[in-house]
């Protein structure tokens, strides 16, 4: 329900979150449907990367440049006038390759406005990398890259939810106090990449980047002076808002519109040394350093509607910067390394990461929008070194086992007060993984031991001024398993066609262990033993596939048990949890030629109504069925 608040998020093994170090949790993720991989790493081999080493590390890889002439599109239509397109082209030449993409994406949403209206989005993506390097022989080869991306979205999202009676009635409603509320992002990003290979033992890679992101989001947060979270939560206590919500005439000022207008910029420059060599063992080190800035510069205001015969009319427009001016930024220095040890069966990878930041929070009066002098300054500073080792055993050609530790770090941001501490916690996992010819499997024990825990005050987890404050949670112990499997059974039982099952299962248990009363709205007065909230007990993911000549299909199973959305034990009270849910999805493929396939999904082939989260305002459903067909060339 927080975003990509806890998890280092990367793009080509760069920070992409808008502000990774001051602002965490922000309103852009890159767009997966252009992306050609995804690497996320866990346990102890995320000490690699930061500045979070605690939730994991997310990188998505985009379209390489291809060692040939070679272009594709993918060309999808279905339900709500939903679809998509990405094509992309490009070549390499002896000294110089490129590459050329757009990924192209709309809908007119799945839920129904009251009154009419559009609840989905359009997103444009487009890509351009270019290349120079020697001649791969060459006695020391070289690489310089630049990247270019750029991406626009309109988005036509809302906070409000809705009541849980009305969920029950038709959880695809939104009420038509949501009409004006819209997202307005862009994001634009630069990367330059040189690769230096002196020797076939050594190489350096070095990434000069800069990331940019603007946005406003437009959107309904109040109705008659009160939060839109505590209306939904119990109508019966603000009949009068409720009405308001759904078309009801109101008078003046009676809905309070936020606009969430902010701009962040992410710079940096970072180096990764690796050496190989053989002296007694096998050594695989590598060194790596960064220096980094970033920034969320929030100037916001809210104006004022009145609800008239089911439309807002705008009676008084507030001042920019009025509702909130300020600037946070951050700047940092960290530096790691890593060496992986080979001594025959045995790999171990020892490794120490080293995190110094900068913050500052510049406050500035409302009604200052040349921000002349600031009302406030606050800064602080946190230093962390960040060991961890990992360890695993080729018990047999086809079976390792493997454990690790590590140290977890999150860092608290700008705007923290002299009683907030950085995250931190001790980090266990221990497991086994199978990988023989038809069949791999992994069994992994977890167990993540908080010093303590922070919770941070967005308007996305309920806080009604969203101002980012933090707050510490102390001791938490999370502990789990997680299994996986993946076999070809028609390939196993030698069946002649190929039946690919594979499936995935996490167990999850984290429970406070100490007690204290916190204004973090989805922790409240918190008891030793209460679970957190937003975390699900059991996730499964499984599929079964066939594939037989130009022919393949495979049926998905998403499922997830209830999440809590406040701290507690004991049964899941009425309107403090989101719905359990098992999912199914069908897909259908078939190559027409050797460069064309078509391809038919449905997703929610049952239709379920479900709650997936009860944040930021009332009860929020899932996809319900929706239906994809496109066809794919790749020549």
């Amino acid at each position: 329900s927080d975003r990509s608040g806890k998890i280092t998020l990367m793009e080509d093994g760069v920070l992409i979150a808008p502000a990774p170090y001051a602002a965490p949790s922000a309103y852009y993720f890159p767009a997966v449907g252009r992306m050609e991989a995804i690497e996320v790493r866990k346990g102890s081999s995320q000490i690699k990367y930061g500045p979070r080493t605690i939730g994991g590390a997310v990188n998505l890889i985009s379209s390489p440049i291809p060692e040939s002439f070679s272009w594709n599109a993918d060309l999808e239509g279905g339900s709500d006038e939903t679809g998509k397109a990405r094509v992309r082209i490009g070549d390499s030449y002896d000294n110089f390759g490129w590459l050329a993409e757009t990924y192209q994406a709309r809908t007119g949403g799945f839920k129904r406005l009251d009154g009419g209206g559009d609840t989905g989005f359009e997103i444009q993506d487009y890509l351009v990398k270019g290349r120079i390097r020697t001649a791969p022989d060459a006695e020391l080869y070289q690489e310089l890259e630049l990247k270019l991306h750029h991406y626009d979205e309109i988005s036509h999202e809302t906070y409000l939810g809705l009541t849980a009676a009305d969920f029950e009635i038709d959880p695809f409603r939104r009420y038509a106090a949501s009409q004006r509320d819209l997202m307005d992002a862009e994001q634009n990003q630069v990367q330059l990449r040189h690769f230096l290979r002196p020797t076939e033992a050594l190489d350096l890679t070095t990434v000069a980047y800069r990331n940019e992101f603007q946005r406003s989001w437009y959107k309904l947060d109040a109705v008659l002076g009160e939060g839109i979270a505590d209306v939904l939560d119990d109508p019966a206590a603000f009949p009068a808002a409720m009405a308001i919500l759904e078309g009801g005439d109101s008078p003046a000022d009676a809905l309070n519109v936020a606009d969430g207008n902010r701009s962040y910029y992410g710079k940096g420059i970072q180096s990764i040394l690796g050496v190989r060599f053989d002296a007694a063992v096998r050594h695989e080190t590598e060194i790596g350093v960064r220096y980094h800035e970033d920034e969320e510069d929030r100037f916001q205001h809210a104006d004022a509607y009145r609800m008239s015969s089911g439309t807002m009319e705008l009676t008084d427009a507030g001042a920019p910067g009025s509702q909130s001016n300020r600037v946070s930024d951050a700047r940092a220095w960290s530096l790691f390394v890593q060496d992986e040890i080979g001594l025959g069966r045995w790999t171990v990878s020892p490794g120490v990461r080293y995190e110094t930041i900068e913050f500052t929070r510049t406050d500035y009066a409302g009604d200052d929008p040349e921000r002349s002098a600031p009302t406030s300054v606050r800064e602080n500073d946190v230093s962390a070194w960040i060991p961890g080792i990992g360890v695993t055993w080729a018990w047999r050609e086809d079976v390792r086992l493997f454990g690790g530790v590590h140290r977890g770090f999150g860092p608290p941001g700008p705007g923290a007060d002299q009683d907030t501490e950085a995250e931190q916690s001790v980090n266990w996992e221990l497991g086994a993984k199978l990988d023989m010819d038809a069949l791999s499997a992994e069994l992994v024990g977890f167990f993540s031991d908080y010093e303590n825990i922070l919770g941070r005050a967005t308007l996305s987890s309920g806080d009604p001024l969203g101002e980012g404050d933090i707050f510490n949670g102390g001791v938490v112990e999370v502990a789990g398993l997680e299994a996986s499997a993946d076999l070809d059974a028609g390939r196993l039982a030698g069946l002649g066609v190929g039946v690919p099952i594979q499936i995935a299962w996490t167990l999850t248990h984290a429970e406070f262990r100490t007690g204290f009363e916190s204004e973090f709205e989805p922790w409240g007065t918190v008891e030793p033993g209460d679970e957190l909230p937003y975390l699900p007990d059991h996730q499964l993911s499984a599929s079964v596939g066939l594939e037989r000549g130009a022919w393949d299909g495979r049926l998905v199973l998403q499922a997830s048990s209830a999440m809590r959305t406040v701290a507690g034990q004991g049964p899941i009270a009425d309107g403090e949890g989101t719905d359990a849910f098992g999912v199914w999805n069908a897909q259908l493929g078939y190559a027409v030629s050797p460069w064309a396939k078509i391809q038919v999904g449905v997703e929610n082939l049952t239709d379920e109504a479900y709650v997936v989260a009860r944040r930021p305002a009332g009860a929020r459903p899932g996809l319900p069925r929706t239906l994809m067909a496109g066809i794919r060339f790749e020549r």
